[in-house]
């Protein structure tokens, strides 16, 4: 049976050794919670450093968005000047543009005024190439009526196939008798008649028999049939002088 005097020394034996088991643990414990504190900085300080790299790509995007949006609210800026501009001129008409209005207008106007003369010239025309016509039958008419026949006004026995025949007929032929060949355009100088009354006396020969005609091509050409040409070449002399 245990002393009672050392029953003091004991309890504090028991005392110090359950401090140091709480203490040997407690820095057991603080050991490790170091090490996982450690762990976990390096965690947090790669977490840090990673937020800080996206932080810094983020900031050079804004940089760029910025910088961005600074010149193009500098080009807006220009365009809203150089439209306040426009504004400005249009709002104040200028001289010169109303200048070119007006004398468009007077442009215009002297068109308009020469346009009505043009047509008012062209029905003139009409009326007047009209009239013209009208003579030119008169006159044809006038030259048939009184252009007399050949029985006494040539000086020369003549076949029965010219008897009906008229000086200008007669003269289309011995003209027709030298060339050989023409259109009406290009007898109505040598017997001194419209176009149009030579393409008819031309027509009217070759209708009664008188001529040939090649219409391959236009105008037609005309010549003398052939046993035309014998007779006009045995008929054939010079009029009387006066």
């Amino acid at each position: 049976m245990p002393n009672l005097n050392e029953a003091p020394i004991i309890v504090l034996g028991a005392l110090l050794i359950i401090t140091f088991g709480v203490a040997f643990e407690y820095f057991r414990q603080l050991i490790r919670i170091r090490k996982e504190y450690g762990k976990t900085k390096e965690i947090v300080g790669d977490i840090v450093l990673s937020f800080n790299k996206q932080l810094e790509r983020e900031a050079r995007k804004i940089d760029v968005v910025a910088y961005t949006s600074n010149a193009t609210s500098s080009k807006c800026k220009k365009a809203l000047d150089r439209v306040e501009q426009i504004n400005k001129r249009i709002s104040t008409p200028d001289p010169r543009i109303e200048r070119v209005l007006a004398d468009q207008e007077k442009i215009l106007s002297e068109l308009l005024r020469i346009n009505n003369q043009i047509r008012d010239t062209t029905t003139s025309h009409k009326v007047l190439a009209e009239k013209i016509s009208v003579i030119e039958k008169q006159a044809e008419q006038l030259s048939v009526i009184s252009e007399p026949r050949i029985e006494t006004a040539i000086p020369f026995k003549k076949e029965k196939a010219l008897a009906p025949l008229t000086e200008t007929e007669l003269s289309v032929l011995e003209a027709l008798l030298e060339a050989g060949q023409k259109t009406a355009p290009q007898m109505k100088d040598k017997i001194n008649l419209s176009r149009e009354h030579t393409a008819r006396l031309m027509k009217k020969l070759y209708e009664d028999g008188y001529l040939e005609r090649d219409t391959t091509k236009l105008p037609f050409r005309y010549r003398i049939k052939k046993e035309m040409k014998k007779l006009l070449a045995r008929n054939k002399v010079s009029p009387p002088t006066e």
